[in-house]
C-alpha cells in the first residue's frame, strides 16, 4: 500500500450504484492536470479580424453556410412536397391555434407565415416545423382572458338592457396585448441565447415537460368544449379556473346547440378516422391526407350553402381580411403585467423546440446549437410580434409530416409560409363561414399524441418513482394553478427532488477486485475484496452543506466501528488515567517531604555515607508512554488503520463540508487511523479551501 493517493484517478463507474475503478500512476502528470498544481494555461488574444467576423456571421446567420452547398438535385423536389405538405397542415391550424389563444382567426395566419419564414435564416435545425402551438396557444389565451376579458367591452343594444360584447374591441385589445406578450418573448430568448444561457431548458426535465404538456392539453380540451356544445361561457382565470369552467359547462349542458355538437362529433370522427389510416399506410402514401383541410373546405362550402349560421345558430369564424398589416409597436404598459407570463412561454416554447429539433438531428447526423435555435426562436418572435402574431414554437405533428414527406432543409419552412401568404392575401376572406366547432374538432383530434403521455404513469411507476412523483406533481399542479403557476411550482418541486436525492446518496465500502485496477461495492459485488487494514468510502453524490453531516455518520457506520462510542470510552479513561498520576503526584510529593527525614535517621543507624532511596514507584511511574494508545488503555482496536475517502464525485465543497471533513480527520486520529482524500477535484473545485490535512501523503509503515 505505498501508493501516493494524492494521484488517484479514478474512473467512470458504468453502474450507478456500485464502486469507482482506481488506477494509479507511474509516471508524470499529463498537461491536463497542470492546473492542478497551480499553473495556468495563456488564453490566446482574440484579436477582430475578417475571419472573425466571418465565423460571427456564420454563426447567427446559418444559412449562409448551408444555402451555397445546398444539394439541388437531391433535397429541392423532397423540399417542395413536404414544405406543401407542412403549409397546408399550417392553414387549419393556424385558424384554430389563433381561436385557443382567444385572438382573431387571421393572426393564426399571421403567426404560420411570419416566424416560419424568418426562421429559415436563423434556425439550424432542418426538420423542425415551428409555428402555432396549442401548449403556447393556450397559455396565451390565459393571459388574454385574464387582463382583457370580455365584461370589459359590454355595450348595449340600442339603448336597452340588453348588453352584447363589442367583439371588435375586444379583439383590437387582445390583438394589442398579445403582440406586446409576443415581443417580450422575443427579447426574453434572445437574451437567453446570447448570454449562452441556452442550458437553462435542462431545468425542465423530460417527465416535468410531458407532465405539463399532458395537463395543458386538458386545458386546451376543457377550453374548446364551449364551441363543441355551442353554449356561451364566463371568462374565468387564475388558480381553479379549470374546474369552474367545467362546472359551468355541465350547468349549461342543457342549453346545448344541437346543430353545432353534432357538426363538431362527425368533423371528429372524420378526421380521427383518417389520421390513423395515414399512420397506417404512411409508407405506401406520397403524403399523408391533407384530411383537416378536406374538413375545412367541405364545412365551410356547407356553411355557406346551407346558412348554417342564421338557420341552425352554428357560430362562425365571421370576417377574415385579406392582405398584410403594416407593423404595429408594443404598448408598454402591458410589460409590468405580462413579464412573468413571456418568461414562462420562452422557456416552454424553447424546451419544447429544441428536445424535437434535437431527436431529428440525432436520426439525420447533423448538429443542432441549441444556443443559436434560442436565438432563431426570440427573433422569429420578436420581430413577428410587430406584425400581431402572436407566440410560437414547434409542433410534433407538422414537423413528423415534413419529415416523412422528404422535407431535407429549412427550404420546407420557406414553401409553407408562402402557401399560407397566397392564403391570406387571396384565399383567407372565403373561410368567414367557416363553423367554430370545425376548428375545436381540429384541436381536440391533435390532442391525441398528448392524452398518449398518461401512458407514463405505468413506465415511470416501473423505472423511477423520484421522475413519476415529478410527473404527477405537475400535472396536478398545473391543473390546479393554471399554466403560469403551475410551472412555476413544478419547476421548484423538481428541483427540490434533486436536493433530496444529493441529501441521501448512496454510501458503500469499496473492495479490489483481483487482477483489475477497479473497484466495487463490496455488498453489490462479490468478486470485490476489501484491501486488508483499508477501507475505501464512497458516496454517489457530491458533498456540500445539506448533506456534510450524513456524509460524516454514513462514514463511521460503514467503518464498522462505532466511533463516538469509542472516543468517548477514550476520553473516560484518559480522564481516569490523569486522576491516577495526579494521585501519584500528591503521594511521590508526600514522599518527598518525608525522605530527607527518613534517609537522617537511617544515617544515625547504619553510620555516615550510606543512604537507602526507594526508587520502585518512580521506576515504575517513568516507564509510562508519553501518549497513551487504544492498546495500553485497554481499550478495542479498530480492525483497519486506514481510511480512503472516494472523491470522484465531487465537483465542489463550501465551508460546511471543509468543517465536516476537518471533524472526521480529527475523530478518526482520535482512533490512531489515517484519512487520505483520493480523486481530489483540484483547487478550482476546492474554491480556495486548501486545508494542510487535504495533502496526500504516503501511507507509510503500512504494507
Amino acid at each position: 500500500m505505498r501508493h501516493l493517493l494524492g494521484h488517484v484517478s479514478l474512473g467512470a463507474d458504468p453502474h450507478p450504484r456500485g464502486g469507482q475503478g482506481l488506477s494509479l500512476p507511474h509516471s508524470a502528470l499529463p498537461r491536463t492536470q497542470l492546473p492542478c498544481m497551480g499553473w495556468r494555461p495563456v488564453s490566446p488574444v482574440h484579436k477582430c479580424s475578417a475571419s472573425t467576423a466571418k465565423s460571427l456571421l456564420f454563426r447567427f446567420l446559418p444559412f449562409l453556410r448551408w444555402l451555397p452547398r445546398y444539394p439541388i438535385k437531391d433535397w429541392l423536389l423532397g423540399d417542395i412536397i413536404s414544405g406543401f405538405s407542412v403549409g397546408i397542415m399550417h392553414l387549419p391550424q393556424g385558424l384554430a391555434y389563433a381561436l385557443l389563444a382567444g385572438l382573431p382567426p387571421v393572426t393564426g395566419l399571421y403567426s404560420s407565415f411570419y416566424p416560419v419564414f424568418l426562421y429559415f435564416f436563423f434556425g439550424t435545425s432542418r426538420h423542425n416545423s415551428v409555428g402555432p402551438f396549442a401548449v403556447i396557444s393556450v397559455m396565451i389565451g390565459s393571459v388574454t382572458d385574464s387582463l382583457v376579458p370580455s365584461e370589459d367591452f359590454l355595450e348595449s343594444v340600442n339603448s336597452t338592457n340588453v348588453t352584447m360584447v363589442n367583439e371588435a374591441r375586444r379583439d383590437a385589445a387582445r390583438v394589442e396585448l398579445v403582440a406586446t406578450l409576443t415581443i417580450l418573448v422575443g427579447v426574453f430568448q434572445v437574451a437567453l441565447g446570447l448570454l449562452q444561457f441556452g442550458f437553462v431548458v435542462t431545468y425542465l426535465s423530460d417527465p416535468l415537460v410531458r407532465g405539463y404538456t399532458t395537463a395543458a392539453s386538458v386545458h386546451v380540451l376543457i377550453s374548446q368544449l364551449k364551441y363543441v356544445f355551442g353554449i356561451s361561457l364566463g371568462e374565468h382565470s387564475g388558480p381553479l379556473s379549470l374546474f369552474t369552467t367545467f362546472i359551468e359547462i355541465c350547468q349549461k349542458l342543457p342549453k346545448t346547440n344541437v346543430g353545432t355538437l353534432v357538426t363538431a362529433i362527425i368533423a371528429m370522427v372524420a378526421i380521427f378516422i383518417v389520421k390513423e389510416l395515414n399512420h397506417k399506410f404512411s409508407a405506401k402514401l406520397p403524403m399523408p391526407i391533407p384530411i383537416e383541410l378536406i374538413t375545412i373546405i367541405v364545412s365551410t362550402g356547407i356553411s355557406y350553402g346551407v346558412n348554417l349560421n342564421s338557420k341552425f345558430g352554428i357560430s362562425v369564424v365571421g370576417h377574415i381580411p385579406s392582405g398584410l398589416k403594416p407593423p404595429m409597436a408594443p404598448n408598454i404598459k402591458y410589460f409590468g403585467q405580462v413579464v412573468g407570463n413571456a418568461f414562462a412561454i420562452a422557456v416552454v416554447g424553447y424546451a419544447i423546440c429544441i428536445s424535437l429539433g434535437k431527436i431529428f438531428a440525432l436520426k439525420h447526423g447533423y448538429k443542432v446549437d441549441s444556443n443559436q435555435e434560442l436565438i432563431a426562436l426570440g427573433l422569429s418572435n420578436f420581430l413577428g410580434g410587430f406584425f400581431q402574431c402572436f407566440a410560437i414554437s414547434c409542433s410534433m405533428s407538422r414537423s413528423l409530416v415534413q419529415e416523412s414527406t422528404g422535407g431535407n432543409s429549412q427550404v420546407a419552412g420557406v414553401i409553407a409560409s408562402l402557401v399560407i401568404l397566397v392564403t391570406i392575401l387571396k384565399i383567407g376572406e372565403l373561410f368567414r363561414d367557416l363553423p367554430k366547432a370545425i376548428l375545436a374538432a381540429i384541436i381536440i383530434v391533435n390532442l391525441k399524441g398528448m392524452f398518449k403521455q398518461f401512458a407514463d404513469f405505468r413506465t415511470l411507476w416501473k423505472s423511477n418513482r423520484v421522475d413519476l412523483m415529478v410527473w404527477i406533481v405537475t400535472f396536478v399542479a398545473t391543473l390546479l394553478l393554471n399554466l403560469d403557476l403551475g410551472l412555476g411550482v413544478s419547476v421548484a418541486f423538481a428541483l427540490l427532488t434533486v436536493v433530496f436525492q444529493t441529501q441521501l446518496p448512496h454510501y458503500s465500502i469499496l473492495g479490489h477486485i483481483s487482477d483489475t485496477d477497479i473497484y466495487r461495492d463490496v455488498v453489490e459485488y462479490k468478486q470485490a475484496q476489501e484491501v486488508p487494514g483499508v477501507k475505501i468510502f464512497h458516496s454517489s453524490s457530491t458533498i456540500y452543506f445539506a448533506n456534510a453531516e450524513l456524509y460524516s455518520e454514513a462514514l463511521k457506520k460503514k467503518s464498522g466501528t462505532n466511533v463516538d462510542r469509542l472516543i468517548e470510552k477514550k476520553k473516560k479513561a484518559l480522564k481516569k488515567l490523569k486522576k491516577r498520576q495526579k494521585q501519584a503526584e500528591k503521594e511521590k510529593a508526600k514522599r518527598q517531604k518525608v525522605l530527607p527525614r527518613a534517609a537522617t535517621i537511617r544515617n544515625e543507624c547504619n553510620g555516615p555515607g550510606i543512604a537507602v532511596i526507594d526508587l520502585g514507584q518512580e521506576a515504575a511511574e517513568g516507564s509510562m508512554p508519553a501518549e497513551p494508545t487504544l492498546r495500553s488503555l485497554g481499550l478495542p482496536v479498530p480492525d483497519f488503520h486506514t481510511v480512503i475517502l472516494d472523491f470522484s464525485p465531487v465537483n465542489f465543497v463550501d465551508t460546511v463540508s471543509i468543517k465536516i471533513l476537518k471533524n472526521i480527520f480529527r475523530d478518526f486520529r482520535e482512533i490512531e487511523v489515517d484519512v487520505f482524500i483520493a480523486g481530489c477535484p483540484g483547487e478550482e473545485a476546492l474554491q480556495g479551501h486548501q486545508p494542510s490535512w487535504g495533502k496526500a501523503t504516503p501511507l507509510e509503515g503500512h504494507d
